[in-house]
């Protein structure tokens, strides 16, 4: 596992025929120190929505970002490692460090309503497919036990992921950029 992702990028030549632009390991894969062993691998990302097809350079290369750009899109791999008490015993405030190390302090509900330190909330419809081992999906008041093959499609709901096993688990992840109803954003105001 380790993080590395074979990606082959198709694109088009002067005269527009299909062609292979780049096939190798995925570039952006990053790490965060306050979470050792979690491996996330940025695939691609797009910006927009219809989103912009042409021979525009590596998306996935800059500053992390735990969400997609606004009306976009990113697919990623990540290798969740079996949980660890360092994790279990993060404070919330260093709960918001490790999400402000992703590029969304805001997202972390840990003390203010999350029960588990790596709780978050973003404003997307992630669907999630885990490609191999066992994964707890934690929500407000439920865990739920996933295994390989199964997919969550997770609509902006405040969540965590929680690997119980004593392997890593590898899971993909398809993050689209949503907007809460107004009703339900109202529910998050101040939490």
């Amino acid at each position: 596992m380790e993080g590395k992702v074979r990606r082959v990028v198709t694109g088009h030549d002067g005269d527009g025929k299909a062609i292979v632009v780049s096939d190798g390991l995925a570039p952006a894969v990053r790490t965060n120190p306050l979470r050792p062993g979690h491996i996330s691998t940025d695939i691609w990302k797009t910006d927009g929505a219809p989103a912009h097809i042409g021979n525009e350079s590596d998306p996935t290369l800059g500053p992390r970002q735990i969400h997609p750009p606004k009306q976009g899109t990113v697919i990623r791999i990540a290798d969740v490692p079996p949980e660890s008490d360092a994790i279990r015993n993060l404070d919330p405030a260093k709960s918001r460090e490790l999400f402000k190390a992703m590029g969304n302090e805001g997202a972390s509900t840990f003390g203010r309503g999350g029960r588990h330190p790596l709780m978050h909330r973003t404003e997307t419809i992630d669907y999630a497919v885990v490609l191999s081992g066992d994964i707890y999906l934690l929500l407000d008041d439920a865990d739920v036990h996933l295994r390989a093959g199964d997919v969550v499609i997770q609509r902006g709901t405040n969540h965590a992921w929680s690997n119980r096993s004593d392997q890593p688990c590898r899971m993909l992840y398809v993050l689209i950029d949503g907007q809460f109803d107004p009703e339900l954003a109202a529910k998050f105001k101040g939490g």
